[in-house]
């Protein structure tokens, strides 16, 4: 059995490609296929086709634009997940207004990505998420917060009186859930605090507790939505 995951793990990580534009689907699939841990195995112009090959062939990672012919991606993110809770999906879209990113990430998305990211962070950012890591592009969190009611106070954090029927986090982990909405990893959040990776998971999965969600990318949907950063 150790084996045969030791064995997956030396695969080269399985990748789909949903996007509608021919010069944008060859420039990626070369540039991640020049990375030996990626493997290009299929694209897809619109959905419909995408989603049959999603089925049939079973990534480890879908790449999937927004604003496509037909069904959207919106719309095939949530169907994705009527088959596959497992399967990882990224947004990669130049769709950058903060209800698109939330719409992505409510429908199964386990990051968002502006399509000018490098090709080698992109190549980063999907090893990142296949290994359970969600990302958020630093542009479009930071689009996301500006969106929010803006406080008098910009040291403004919420007290006993003013978090009644809130989420009780304590100030570090309301520090550790600003991270976690920009997509930093636990290892990123614990350079940025001084602290060990241990301590960082650990307040992670503290907020997810308190938060009463399943994954990272449901506490920053939350955060986001609730106006908690």
């Amino acid at each position: 059995m150790t084996n045969t995951k030791e064995a997956k793990k030396a695969e080269p990580i399985k990748v789909v490609i949903v996007e509608d534009f021919k010069l944008t689907r060859v420039g990626l699939r070369c540039a991640l296929n020049a990375n030996p841990k990626l493997n290009v195995i299929a694209e897809s112009e619109d959905a419909m086709e995408g989603l049959k090959i999603i089925e049939r062939e079973k990534p480890d990672v879908v790449l999937m634009d927004l604003g496509l012919p037909g069904i959207n991606g919106i719309e095939a993110m949530q169907k994705i997940r009527e088959f596959s809770n497992d399967m990882k999906i990224i947004a990669l879209t130049s769709h950058d207004r903060e209800e698109e990113v939330i719409a992505a990430l409510s429908s199964g998305a386990n990051a968002y990505c502006l399509k000018d990211i490098d090709p080698l962070k992109l190549a980063e950012v999907i090893k990142d998420v296949y290994a359970g890591v969600c990302w958020i592009d630093p542009v479009v969190a930071q689009l996301a917060l500006n969106s929010l009611p803006k406080i008098d106070n910009p040291g403004f954090l919420p007290n006993k009186s003013q978090s009644e029927g809130r989420v009780p986090l304590t100030e570090r982990e309301y520090e550790v859930l600003k991270h976690l909405v920009t997509g930093k990893s636990n290892t990123e959040i614990a350079k940025e605090l001084i602290v060990s990776v241990h301590t960082a998971k650990a307040h992670v999965c503290s907020i997810l507790q308190k938060m009463c969600v399943n994954d990272r990318v449901q506490a920053a949907v939350k955060a986001v939505k609730e106006g908690m950063v």
